[in-house]
């Protein structure tokens, strides 16, 4: 019998192509980031991976008794996740960006409509709806991170010249979510609610579709009618 991973990796596949066809992954390839490129993708992660252990909690908190058991995984999350959002804003400082802005939500270091859209989102699912629907985008940004994040931080590693320093947050992630994503999977086995199942489904192609808006904005409009 499938388990539900399969599923989920089946019934978001389309959601996840289609985000991967945001322009800025061919300009990587081309040799065509920039270092405004690299920051603008730091700023929108740091105003996401802010409230991943906000969210986790939150979703903790809902749960019911019967999931217990995610409960406590939840908590291993949360040890794994702390802080690393002050990762990305010393990869900021290093790379000569205003971390203070950002960190502020202020001028150059906004958050964009497609993150704050997805933030919100996550939070009313987790409040109004199924709680569940956080693991929708645990695979949306584990499974970014173990299919593309990788290659994607040599790229833009070599083509910026980056101290390793520079690149704390995407390198990390894209080797710690190698173990993230087996974790991931037996979990995903153990759901077996077919409402549940539909909740992180969804949510993943929801937050799919508004992560690959935050990264088509990430190339100028006139790169984008060129790629």
């Amino acid at each position: 019998m499938t388990g539900f991973f399969q599923r989920l990796q089946k019934e978001t596949q389309a959601a996840q192509q289609q985000m991967l066809q945001a322009p800025v992954f061919a300009a990587c390839a081309r040799g065509e980031i920039t270092l405004d490129m690299y920051l603008s993708f730091l700023t929108q992660a740091y105003h996401h991976v802010k409230h991943t252990v906000p969210l986790l909690m939150a979703c903790g908190g809902r749960l019911s008794d019967r999931y217990e058991w995610v409960r406590i995984a939840i908590a291993d999350y949360i040890d794994e996740e702390k802080g690393h959002q002050e990762w990305i804003l010393n990869d900021i400082r290093v790379c000569g960006g205003d971390a203070q802005a950002v960190r502020n939500n202020q001028g150059v270091g906004q958050v964009s409509t497609p993150i704050e859209l997805m933030v919100a989102y996550l939070y009313h699912q987790i409040d109004s709806a199924n709680p569940l629907a956080l693991f929708g985008m645990v695979w949306v940004l584990e499974g970014t991170s173990v299919g593309v994040g990788g290659n994607i931080a040599r790229l833009v590693k070599q083509q910026l010249n980056l101290p390793a320093k520079a690149m704390s947050y995407l390198t990390s992630h894209s080797e710690l979510d190698q173990d993230h994503i087996r974790f991931f999977e037996s979990l995903m086995d153990k759901i077996t609610a077919e409402e549940d199942q539909q909740a992180i489904i969804h949510s993943a192609n929801q937050v799919f579709y508004l992560y690959g808006q935050m990264l088509r904005e990430l190339l100028p409009q006139t790169q984008q009618q060129a790629a």
